[in-house]
């Protein structure tokens, strides 16, 4: 059986404010030193996330917030160079 991709339609993402009111997208560690945002395209990743999300809310004693971004516009499509 083949997989196919899911078109990405919306995101969820965590989301913490600083001490000057910017928002930002927190990120964490993978056991490899890749940063991985606390982001997904779905409620289930949302949910293995959750986790993460809390231990970066009690570290920096903020409240960190799942926001769901439901609107779609394609702006640019990067093509790959001739080498």
């Amino acid at each position: 059986m083949v997989k196919r991709m899911i078109r990405i339609e919306e995101m969820f993402a965590y989301v913490v404010e600083d001490d000057d009111g910017f928002e930002g997208v927190p990120a964490f560690s993978d056991e490899t030193g890749v940063m991985i945002p606390l982001m997904g395209a779905d409620m289930q990743m949302a949910e293995k996330l959750r986790p993460m999300a809390q231990a970066c809310a009690d570290t920096l004693g903020k409240s960190v917030r799942l926001i769901r971004f439901s609107q779609r516009h394609e702006l640019e499509a990067l093509l790959p160079r001739k080498r």
